[in-house]
């Protein structure tokens, strides 16, 4: 059965563009996909600024709506939500030379290490006369961050000659699947049967593991077998389909961002008109074109030409390119025939075909929940040739965010 989506609100008075948040749509994500996922833990993912959507307003909804974990790429991540007083575990895996281990054991993160941050780890617990808290990574196929499989029984004996010696406690065996977004390939099962290999190292050497986790999303939706104790669960808890093959609808899930902006200017013009940097487009009639106030200084992507805009019910492609800061729909002629009706009811007064329909500054949504027929994140994805994660997790700053709803 298909999730419910209901309209979304019109861009706050004084914002010329927003992402609108739905937080009960997380909400209801987060709780879908627990049902799916149980009895495994769920950790919410929220690296990347919660995939643009907010990491602290997302992490507080994620935990109240029953989320046990949160998931980070970063420690600087990690700590920014410590700081807005979210005490939950917190796990981050991506580190450099540079990053802040002190700080994350301080503040009680649990850390994933590959291998060399072993050694630094084991300093910032020494420094605070405080066990770390660590997860061990195996490459089980991926080839990017963990521990290749030769190196793993050495990197496991480390480990546990520092837990002897009340350094850091490891928590934790996981890894991270390939190829979990198309169900069918058979690297999914190699890579688990690396992963229990992997565990079974650790368990042997004497870890007392509280979670081994490998399921993203994708495996969280298709592979009950990869759920062990724990699911990490990112793009889903945005209600977006990883499945190139299935909406978010069939998945029971709903998009909780909407990019809106106003018009913000429409003119008549002639046939022959060249539309944007490089006249790609050139108008084969007269028409009327409306200026969208985004661009890829918004994060929209530069090369999405006919990514769908919707005004007052009806989508229209962007044509011509997109620009730092603004973009062109082709309204269409039959707004300049209500152009001339509007100038002959108004004695004369000439009135733009857009104003009298009332297209200048009326709500531009770019994709939101699908309610009612709108345009969704993947059409704007399938324009710039990408993937979903990539255009909510690009949309800038400038953007501001709004948000609605909650997990109550």
């Amino acid at each position: 059965m298909s999730p419910s989506v209901v309209p979304v609100q019109a861009p706050a008075p004084g914002l010329e563009r927003q992402a609108i948040i739905d937080l009960s749509a997380i909400a209801n994500n987060i709780r879908h996909l627990r049902e799916l996922a149980a009895p495994a833990q769920f950790m919410a993912v929220v690296k990347a600024d919660a995939y643009g959507h907010g990491a602290v307003p997302v992490a507080r909804t994620a935990v109240a709506a029953g989320a046990q974990w949160l998931g980070t790429a970063h420690i600087t991540e990690a700590l920014e939500l410590r700081a807005a007083g979210l005490d939950v575990p917190v796990m981050c895996w991506l580190h450099t030379p540079q990053s802040d281990f002190t700080a994350a054991v301080a503040n009680n993160i649990d850390l994933g290490c590959s291998g060399w941050e072993l050694e630094r780890i084991v300093a910032a617990a020494r420094s605070l006369e405080r066990p770390a808290r660590v997860h061990l990574k195996i490459d089980t196929g991926l080839g990017r961050n963990g521990c290749p499989g030769a190196d793993w029984p050495a990197l496991v004996e480390a480990a546990m000659v520092h837990q002897r010696a009340g350094l850091i406690r490891v928590v934790g065996v996981f890894s991270h699947l390939a190829v979990a977004d198309e169900p069918e390939r058979p690297e999914t099962d190699d890579q688990l049967e690396r992963f229990r290999d992997a565990v079974s190292v650790a368990e042997a050497a004497g870890a007392e593991l509280e979670v081994r986790h490998i399921a993203n999303t994708p495996a969280t939706l298709s592979r009950p077998d990869t759920h062990f104790d724990m699911v990490r669960v990112g793009l889903g808890v945005y209600g977006l389909s990883p499945f190139a093959d299935r909406t978010s609808a069939q998945l029971g899930l709903v998009p909780a961002m909407t990019l809106q902006t106003r018009i913000a200017l429409c003119k008549d013009v002639p046939a022959g008109q060249g539309v944007s940097y490089g006249l790609n487009y050139v108008t084969d009639e007269p028409t009327t074109l409306g200026l969208v106030p985004l661009g890829y200084a918004d994060g929209i992507p530069r090369v999405a030409t006919g990514g769908p805009v919707r005004v007052n019910g009806i989508s229209y492609p962007v044509v011509g390119r997109i620009a730092m800061d603004q973009m062109v729909i082709d309204l269409g002629p039959h707004f300049r025939l209500a152009s001339a009706a509007a100038a002959d009811a108004a004695g004369g007064v000439e009135a733009t075909a857009a104003d009298s329909a009332g297209i200048l500054g009326a709500t531009a949504e770019l994709f939101g929940n699908g309610h009612d027929g709108g345009p969704l994140v993947e059409q704007w994805a399938a324009a710039a040739g990408t993937i979903n994660y990539e255009v909510v997790t690009r949309i800038s700053q400038r953007v501001p965010r709004s948000y609605t709803g909650g997990a109550e």
